[in-house]
């Protein structure tokens, strides 16, 4: 399977991030492109993660399988045939996407990104060893780092184009949405969660916190749309390895960070783009990390 930097699709392209490329498919359909990039610290590294794509796209599908009859999402096919079917244009670029898009119903995205975390980790636990607050709003005194939260802590945050996602109160939030759609938001995101969390405990996998998205379809409803439950977009952590107190190792591009680390550390990359050149060992540690996970979430390998 080849690798994708970037992608260039017979179809009208609507948006670029990081990671996912967009793109339109008639009024109310559009096509993600998971592609083979990798950011860390805000920046896009140069080099492609081989099967990076269709590790996040066939977890995200994995999880929108799992959660029909649970929440209403946006997931219309992620089997590449069945989409090539649905966009014959697209027959000439199957090796392109092979494992990599989803089709999607379309949606007005909601400006919140509806973070839940059901351990103390990262950005919160830093916030909370220095004020005892996350987001701003008080916790139980005397948790440690890395300590399960019961019940798990709903945290919005703004969404952020470039650069960190903020951190904002539910107080805040509901100035945004309104509390009507706040409320539908934090309960949709606390059930796919708890299910997630629960499914993803037996496989083996802590989803120590995460983060989901919501859209508003054409008929008014709301629906998750994006990713759903993947490295990027979680902290996944070993039940077999999961000790309270301290920082905990994670199915993700931790060996990317790693070497960036140790890069800035050394004086020869300040943080900022553009990124210094991956080592290969580099490239395919993360590689397997990515495929590492998929293998622990969803109890199998991943056949492209």
């Amino acid at each position: 399977m080849t690798t994708l930097l970037a992608s260039n699709l017979p179809l009208p392209k609507i948006g670029r991030g990081k990671v996912r490329d967009i793109y339109a498919v008639g009024d109310d359909r559009v096509l993600l492109l998971t592609t083979d990039r990798i950011s860390a610290f805000d920046v896009v590294m140069n080099e492609t993660i081989p099967m990076k794509g269709a590790v996040l796209t066939q977890i995200s599908a994995y999880w929108f399988n799992a959660l029909e009859g649970v929440v209403h999402h946006h997931m219309i096919s992620a089997d590449t045939d069945g989409i090539i079917a649905e966009v014959p244009a697209l027959q000439p670029h199957r090796e392109e996407i092979l494992g990599r898009a989803m089709l999607c119903k379309r949606t007005t995205v909601f400006p919140i990104e509806c973070v839940i975390r059901g351990y103390l980790s990262g950005s919160a636990w830093k916030e909370y060893a220095a004020s005892g607050t996350l987001a701003g709003e008080q916790l139980p005194a005397g948790l440690v780092e890395s300590e399960r939260l019961e019940p798990a802590i709903f945290s919005p945050a703004t969404k952020a184009e470039t650069g960190h996602d903020e951190n904002i109160t539910i107080a805040r939030m509901r100035e945004v949405v309104g509390d009507d759609t706040a409320y539908t938001l934090e309960s949709m995101t606390r059930a796919v969660y708890t299910l997630g969390e629960t499914l993803a405990r037996e496989q083996g996998i802590i989803i120590a916190d995460t983060k989901f998205e919501f859209g508003r379809d054409k008929d008014g409803n709301i629906i998750l749309i994006d990713e759903v439950m993947t490295p990027d977009s979680s902290r996944f952590w070993a039940v077999d390895a999961y000790q309270p107190g301290k920082p905990q190792p994670s199915f993700d591009k931790q060996p990317l960070r790693d070497y960036l680390d140790a890069e800035r550390k050394a004086g020869r990359w300040n943080g900022d783009a553009p990124p210094p050149p991956l080592p290969q060992s580099v490239v395919d540690a993360t590689s397997q990390r990515y495929l590492e996970a998929f293998r622990r979430v969803t109890g199998s390998e991943l056949k492209i």
